[in-house]
């Protein structure tokens, strides 16, 4: 091949590959911040201010939050919720009960109860009882019950027993269901709903789209980055070419 059709080649094949380097760029550029938007949208950031649902919600951990009504949340969901008869705080526990749930603790084996059902709870603190106290409570409809993982260091539902609702908040006072940790980075990952719950009357809920939305950012990353890499390999391996002419 002459060194001239060599060049019309090496054009033709350059040519292509800078378009297909755009648009690798533009739908990286699409996916990334479609990503962003989506999460936006749908997802609020909140910090956990205490220790009280360890382990599995570390103290000053950043968390993504689905923005739900108060209706759809079930048994075993982390909420983040704000109530006055709480203090009015932002606050962040598990639901174990809903309206109509006979809630108690602790059977011989340390477990808590749902309508006399023992509860496998292997996201507790420790290796104790379910809780180092004993309670029991008929959530109200319209109702739900909350504990933090951490049953020793955690202001709850226990403590509020004596409220004319047993403790419980009403589903409104519900502004979120966490759904992810985002920080810090050897925490990340999505919130895994509890099996035990799901053999109850109403199951668990569906996890929102927390990992498409991921998966789409990192996709997008990958196709910013390749495509931008390529204008410099490209001029690279063609000063090579010519060396070697």
């Amino acid at each position: 091949m002459s060194s001239s059709t060599q060049r019309r080649t090496d054009g033709r094949g350059r040519t292509t590959g800078s378009v297909l380097s755009g648009l690798a760029v533009a739908v990286g550029c699409v996916l990334f911040l479609g990503g962003f938007v989506w999460a936006a949208l749908i997802y609020r950031p909140y910090t956990v201010p205490t220790d009280s649902m360890s382990p599995t919600i570390a103290v000053g951990a950043r968390v993504l939050a689905e923005k739900v009504d108060g209706a759809e949340i079930r048994r075993g969901d982390i909420v983040v919720f704000k109530d006055k008869a709480w203090g009015g705080e932002t606050m962040v526990k598990r639901v174990v009960g809903i309206g109509g749930d006979k809630v108690a603790c602790c059977t011989e084996q340390g477990k808590l109860t749902i309508d006399g059902k023992p509860v496998e709870e292997p996201y507790l603190q420790g290796n104790g009882p379910a809780s180092p106290i004993g309670f029991k409570a008929k959530v109200p409809n319209g109702q739900l019950f909350l504990l933090g993982d951490h049953r020793s260091d955690s202001l709850d539902s226990r403590v509020h027993l004596s409220d004319g609702d047993q403790g419980s908040i009403p589903r409104g006072a519900v502004e979120a269901r966490v759904d992810a940790r985002a920080w810090p980075l050897g925490s990340i990952g999505v919130m895994q709903r509890p099996s035990s719950f799901s053999a109850l009357p109403g199951g668990t809920s569906q996890p929102g789209p927390v990992q498409p939305i991921a998966l789409a950012v990192l996709a997008g990353t990958v196709l910013i980055l390749g495509g931008a890499a390529y204008g410099p390999i490209a001029r690279r391996s063609a000063r090579k070419a010519r060396t070697h002419d």
